[in-house]
């Protein structure tokens, strides 16, 4: 018999996985963190093909219905208390007469809540020290290995193989072991020891509550153009969290600016493989980037991406450029010294600063700094110092590697880019290839329609709503959308009085904005931008839910992104929309933050 073999009516010995590859992966967007099994792991586990064997006091039962409970320490004992340094020392009675198991077999042994590369587990936030609490289920999937062993919502996972869990990325990669032995903590207190045996990277089936389960790292810099500084009153709780949190970046896609991290962060990136990141850079000149971000002990970026390329990693890099300040010269810099890091460097996003009236005021009267929108000169010739970039890379590398936001090729009058120039849409959550992918979506939908006309459509009056900033360019493809399907189509576009006029993106118009601008508009079916709701799609900026907003209207709702979706939503009808399939996830529902308020949120 092998050693680590597990037998019905024994005790298996705590084992720390071996021979790990690949590190972590980012999970498709739209997971909720902590992921979902993949169709062939539910088959597997439907068809009985992977153990899950319980480790209690006496013995390892299987999981399943003949599974009696028995916690491996006393019924409301609570877990360790960490020590300082993050570790802390765990017994688990075997019932055999060994005494506690260990590594060793024996006596109490230590486990370090960072794995094998002896990372203890941080602060996270400024509230004091916050140990890791585990990740708490929030569902489990039909025919998982969860389960079968009986993992119910509302059970937190705390360990795997005596590595405390910090977040779903320590959950990710620990779990890609073919066996492991997993803690839970049900909601009475007691724990179980789990055993799972499944394929490599094969998933339990489980989706968490949150995606870091010791708090968020929060952000040390004070930077004057800061679009939360100019957030109002009453918005939705997460909105405030000043979040900078490398963890997030990998899971979400978060920008985050590198500047908090410590040398167990980096110790960590190297061992999960966490990749890519998305990384605020702004300026390359350190002195330059101390002032945009008012930090001035923030490191050098230049160094911290080279460190990254020694690593193997690579990350997804941004400019908010500030004309005046991070422009000219100092933007030329910062893209000679970026796009000479490719392929550490895999994308470069030059996007214009976002301020309210507030934080236009409040950086004028701070920093003596103003915070002028793109023109139309300014536009064109930023676009025109882009494409300079974007031909070296393409000779060199084969892709553009730099783009600029779709805000300034509408700015100036210039079509977007061929879909080809956006190196497959990276950075699309971030601004950049929007425009190119509703236009394209529509020249597929329009081949579709002459292909096989759309019936029972004609005479429709639908209203299409939207920001100021794309509805020209909206108002033109409903045209033609009109003309194709019959439907009696408008387009309105809606100021925003939230934040001001000149933030005129769609994503973040409120209900109030809706309801002030269509109130009373004589509809079959008012469409809304998807991306005004927040991910369960359920509310507004603002908390209007979904229901609030159709009644302030008076006609009913639904949602799309696409003139296509507009398409089938005109067919179906009124509809609650689903659950956003983006980088942000559910991290940002107002029950997922849970870190102190004290410095960690900006305040309205």
């Amino acid at each position: 018999m092998e050693p680590d073999q597990v037998v019905p009516g024994s005790v298996r010995p705590e084992r720390h996985a071996k021979g790990r590859s690949g590190g972590a992966q980012r999970r498709p967007a739209g997971d909720v963190p902590g992921g979902h099994a993949q169709q062939d792991g539910r088959s597997r586990a439907a068809a009985g093909g992977n153990r899950v064997d319980r480790v209690t006091d006496e013995h390892i039962h299987p999981a399943g219905s003949r599974f009696q409970h028995q916690p491996p320490r006393e019924e409301g004992q609570p877990l360790p208390t960490p020590h300082a340094d993050g570790a802390h020392w765990e017994a688990v009675s075997s019932g055999t007469g060994r005494g506690a198991v260990g590594e060793a077999g024996g006596g109490a042994h230590r486990t370090n809540p960072g794995g094998a590369g002896g990372l203890a587990a941080r602060t996270r936030g400024r509230g004091g020290v916050k140990a890791p609490e585990g990740g708490v289920v929030s569902s489990v999937v039909h025919g998982s290995l969860a389960e079968a062993a009986g993992i119910v919502p509302g059970d937190a996972i705390v360990a795997i193989d005596g590595r405390t869990l910090r977040d779903a990325v320590d959950y990710q990669f620990y779990a890609a072991e073919p066996e492991i032995t997993a803690r839970f903590r049900k909601a009475d207190g007691s724990e179980d020891l789990v055993v799972f045996e499944k394929d490599p990277d094969e998933d339990l089936g489980m989706a968490f509550e949150r995606a870091t389960w010791d708090g968020v790292q929060v952000c040390n810099n004070t930077c004057f153009f800061c679009f939360l500084k100019g957030l109002p009153k009453g918005l939705r709780k997460p909105l405030y969290l000043k979040d900078d949190d490398y963890r997030l970046s990998f899971l979400h896609g978060n920008f985050v600016t590198l500047t908090n991290l410590t040398e167990d962060d980096w110790a960590r990136l190297e061992e999960q493989r966490l990749s890519p990141l998305n990384v605020s850079v702004h300026a390359t000149d350190v002195d330059l980037r101390r002032k945009l971000l008012g930090n001035e002990r923030a490191p050098d970026v230049v160094a911290q991406l080279e460190r990254l390329r020694d690593l193997g990693l690579v990350a997804h890099t941004q400019i908010v450029l500030t004309p005046g300040v991070n422009d000219g010269e100092a933007l030329e810099r910062s893209l000679r010294d970026l796009t000479g890091l490719y392929p550490t460097v895999q994308t470069v996003s030059v996007v214009p600063v976002g301020a309210s009236p507030r934080l236009e005021e409040w950086s004028r009267d701070r920093d003596g700094i103003e915070l002028v929108a793109p023109e139309r000169d300014f536009a064109r010739s930023l676009i025109a110092t882009i494409r300079r970039f974007q031909r070296a890379c393409e000779e060199a590398h084969g892709k553009s590697v730099v783009q600029c936001a779709d805000e300034y090729y509408l700015a100036a009058g210039r079509p977007v880019p061929a879909a080809g120039r956006y190196d497959g849409f990276p950075q699309y959550e971030n601004g950049i290839g929007m425009v190119r992918t509703l236009l394209d979506d529509w020249s597929r939908l329009r081949r579709r329609l002459r292909a096989a006309p759309a019936a029972g459509m004609a005479g429709k009056r639908v209203v299409i709503a939207c920001g100021t900033l794309i509805g020209p360019t909206l108002t033109r493809l409903t045209e033609a959308f009109a003309a194709e399907t019959g439907v009696v189509a408008s387009v309105h576009p809606v100021t925003n009085t939230l934040f001001g006029e000149r933030v005129n993106v769609s994503g973040l118009l409120s209900g109030g904005d809706y309801v002030r601008t269509l109130g009373g508009v004589e509809a079959d079916l008012v469409l809304l931008p998807r991306t005004s709701l927040d991910y369960f799609g359920e509310r507004f900026l603002d908390s209007m839910t979904v229901a609030e907003v159709a009644e302030g209207i008076g006609a009913p709702v639904a949602f799309a992104t696409s003139l296509s979706e507009a398409f089938e939503a005109i067919r179906a009808g009124p509809h609650d929309p689903e659950p956003a399939a983006a980088p942000n996830g559910a991290f940002w529902s107002d029950t997922a933050i849970d870190v102190p308020v004290e410095g960690v949120w900006v305040q309205g």
